[in-house]
């Protein structure tokens, strides 16, 4: 695992121990910032179930102006914590270890320019959090969410979002949301 771009350029990162975090591919990693693009630069990102770390770290490297990270693994927490330090992006990022729906809580009245969810496959986590992105409204007007799920899950988009583009990379689905009217901007 690897910052693929930007000012952490191939700085690696480390995994968290065991089985419980799943890391993204690079290929699937690359995939989601190609459907960025041009949005990060200057981004507030939300790195949900974050894992590692790697996409919001991504993100930072890219120009983004803040991440949030958010994982109740203590495990998680202290990889993260490495990682942002070993990239240099510590200065513009904040951690939270908790629950996803207590971080959301915590976070409403802030905006998220890019939201990225991947939560452990099978659904329904994904689908909570999402109705909990809606519920504390923290995605900014013209804002963007990844969600990262196993092709089998059932994706549901809540009421004010539309699902922009769905993406599929083998067993791996991208389902990319804006809210109704702006996913035609």
């Amino acid at each position: 695992m690897r910052v693929i771009s930007g000012s952490a350029r191939g700085k690696m990162l480390d995994a968290v121990p065991g089985q419980d975090t799943r890391p993204t591919t690079d290929r699937v990693k690359e995939s989601v910032f190609n459907i960025l693009q041009f949005r990060v630069a200057g981004a507030a990102v939300l790195d949900l179930f974050a894992g590692t770390g790697q996409m919001g770290i991504e993100a930072l490297s890219r120009g983004a102006t803040r991440a949030v990270f958010v994982d109740q693994a203590p495990r998680a927490i202290a990889v993260i914590e490495k990682n942002l330090a070993g990239a240099r992006v510590r200065a513009r990022a904040e951690v939270i270890r908790a629950d996803y729906r207590r971080a959301l809580e915590r976070l409403r009245g802030q905006k998220f320019d890019i939201i990225y969810l991947d939560p452990p496959y099978g659904g329904a986590l994904l689908n909570s959090a999402l109705n909990a992105v809606e519920l504390f409204d923290i995605l900014s007007t013209d804002g963007i969410i990844i969600c990262e799920s196993s092709a089998e899950d059932s994706v549901i988009c809540p009421d004010s979002l539309a699902v922009q583009k769905v993406y599929r990379y083998g067993t791996i689905c991208l389902t990319a949301m804006r809210r109704r009217g702006a996913e035609n901007d």
